[in-house]
Order: C-alpha cells, then structure tokens, then sequence
C-alpha cells in the first residue's frame, strides 16, 4: 500500500464522519476531556481506540516499544503531567499485549544493539522477577507462556513505576481517589483484554 492510499482513505473516511454526523468534526474543535490517559505498546496490531470501542476525544494516548514508563523519559514524563494536571483524566490505563516484540527481545539471549536495548533494559526486570518467582518451573513451561507470565509482570512493572512519578503522587495527595491506575494485558488472538491490575490508588498503594 503506498502512502497516497492512507490519504484517500482519510477523504472517504471524512466523507462517512459528515454523512452520518454533520457536527462529528465540529465538536472536537473546542477542545478535549479524554476519559482515560492510555499508555500502550507502539505496535501497530493494537490500536488503542478500536479494541476498546472509543471514537476521537475518549482517549488520550501515548505509545512506545513495550509500554514501558521510564523515569528518565521526558517525553511520557510531560504525556502524564498534561494529563493529570491539565486534562485531569480519572483513569490512567497501562497497556502490553501478548505477542509483544519487545519483551521477546527483552527475555531472549542475544545482544540487542542500539536504543532498543537500552529501552528494553528496563523491561528485563520484569524477567528477573517472573524467573525467580517460577523457580526451575519456567524450565519446563512453553516459550509462548513464559512470554505471557513477562508479559503480565511487564505491566505491573510499569504501573508501578507511574505511581512513583511526582505528579501522580502530587495528584494523590490533592485527591487520593483520583486518578485511578489500571494493568492490563491485551490478547491479539482473542481481541480482548485482561485485567492484572485493578484500579490503583493512593489508598491502594499504601496498602
């Protein structure tokens, strides 16, 4: 498919907006106040609007290799500020998926050269934790489901790390309700979701 295709399908898909809603486009112009601040993986089988049912101005998302949040990484560092300071959304949701590239190359023995593994080090200690909760199990257990158990602990890794960023906990302090941190896991091969973890607070987390 080249390029020009995408912007065909953008003239048609414009076209069916108005046909079926004459203010679709209108409405958004004044701004927006998404529900949920969605933090997922870049790959392109997992888009965030379409496995969750939402239209344009429900979600605000932000997406990289193995939806990882780094405490060092200015860039989701000022995705979440402006979302919970400014948009003030309720629920933060973060998002891997079964299948995920990254944390296969995270998990395997070869050398990942360059920016990926150095961003993938800090998935690999999702692996750590899984190998030594399954002990001399994960000898015998199946790539495939191996992947599934670094996948799932991926996720916990990274709502962890978004309750220790300052303005999450500046949040909490202001409102200890709000907002609402989820984990959840994705399944290509099903199309639904799963939840590991459930609504995190600062109640929650001081627990």
């Amino acid at each position: 498919m080249a390029v020009v295709d995408l912007l065909e399908r953008n003239k048609v898909w414009a076209q069916e907006q108005l046909q079926k809603d004459p203010k679709f486009f209108s409405r958004h112009t004044g701004g927006q106040k998404p529900r949920v601040l969605w933090i997922g993986c870049a790959d392109s089988r997992v888009p965030a609007e379409q496995v969750v049912g939402c239209g344009p101005g429900e979600l605000f998302i932000h997406r990289n290799v193995a939806n990882v949040v780094a405490y060092n990484d200015v860039n989701i560092a000022a995705v979440v500020q402006y979302a919970v300071e400014h948009l003030q959304v309720p629920d933060i949701v973060v998002c891997g998926h079964y299948g995920c590239g990254g944390v296969a190359a995270a998990c395997s023995h070869k050398i990942v050269d360059g920016y990926i593994g150095d961003w993938l080090m800090i998935t690999s200690w999702a692996q750590r934790w899984v190998d030594e909760r399954l002990g001399a199990t994960k000898d015998t257990m199946d790539r495939e489901e191996y992947l599934r158990h670094v996948v799932d602990e991926n996720v916990k890794l990274q709502v962890k790390h978004l309750t220790h960023l300052s303005m999450v906990k500046k949040a909490w302090e202001a409102n200890p309700g709000t907002p609402r941190v989820h984990g959840w896991v994705y399944d290509i091969g099903t199309g639904l979701i799963r939840v590991v973890v459930d609504g995190a607070t600062a109640e929650a987390k001081d627990g």
